[in-house]
Formats: C-alpha cells, structure tokens, sequence
C-alpha cells in the first residue's frame, strides 16, 4: 500500500507580481476593498505581506505590521470559495506567530460590528473588545465603526 501525500497550503512572501490576484480577491469579498496601492504601500513599508498558497491558487493572505513590542494586522483575507475551510484560522495563526517571533507581546485589528464571521474567527482566538473607533469604516450607508480587538501574545 502506497501512502498519498496531498498537497498543503504554503505562507510565501507577498510580491508585487501576486498584487493582481490579491485585488480580485479584495473585490469579490469586500464592498470598500483595500486599493491596489494600499497593498503596494505595505509592501514598500517592509510590512510583513505574506500569501497563502495551494500550488498556484492564492486561498488567502494577510498583511501584519509589528513595532514597539506589538503586532497590528492591519488586512487577513481569504478566497470567497475557500471561506469556512480552516484558511482563515491558519492564517491567523501564522500572523500570530510571526508577531511573537518579532517580538511582540499583543496583537491588535480592527474588525467591522456587522462582519460576523470575522468577529466569531477572532472570538475562538481569544481576542477581546477594547476599544471602539466611530467612524471608521466607508459604508453603503455611510460610515461604520471598528471594534478595535487584541490579545496578548
């Protein structure tokens, strides 16, 4: 009998090239995606851009900036199709462990009230409400808030 390796998802360093797909995946899941130059500016800032990769499928990515002992991942996104797959859990552990390893003692984000699945992802992590920043967010119907979460690393 013959053991049959699957392929696994692999954390890559963002790329300028890859920028293409990151947006249609920003299109496709968001109403006010980050722009092309949101992601290009990241990426000069020496951010750390990472993309998760199944052979040349782009499943998700995120984007995490860490300094003076924090971490604030600032964009974590999965694919439409690859969503409630466990994607969006690895990713966050990946970004958590990049933070530690960086030095970091808290990670923060920002989360939208009405995005429910973020809130529940970021829920089993154990991240926390900590502050709430009014206004933050362009809206449909003008603006929403951002519930500002962490979680001690």
């Amino acid at each position: 009998m013959s053991a049959v390796l699957r392929d696994a998802p692999r954390l890559v360093r963002m790329r300028e090239c890859d920028l293409s797909e990151v947006m249609a995946i920003e299109g496709a899941i968001y109403s006010h995606p980050w722009t092309r130059g949101n992601f290009a500016d990241s990426l000069r800032a020496d951010h750390q851009c990472w993309a998760w990769r199944l052979g040349d499928e782009l499943l998700g990515y995120f984007i995490l900036m860490v300094a003076a002992g924090e971490g604030h991942l600032l964009n974590l996104s999965v694919a439409a199709a690859r969503q409630r797959t466990g994607h969006g859990s690895a990713l966050l552990k990946e970004a958590m462990r990049l933070a530690r390893g960086r030095g970091a003692g808290h990670i923060f984000l920002e989360v939208r009230p009405s995005n429910l699945a973020a809130k529940a992802l970021y829920g089993r992590f154990g991240f926390h409400e900590v502050a709430l920043r009014p206004d933050y967010y362009p809206a449909d119907a003008g603006r929403e808030d951002a519930l500002v979460l962490s979680l001690a690393l």
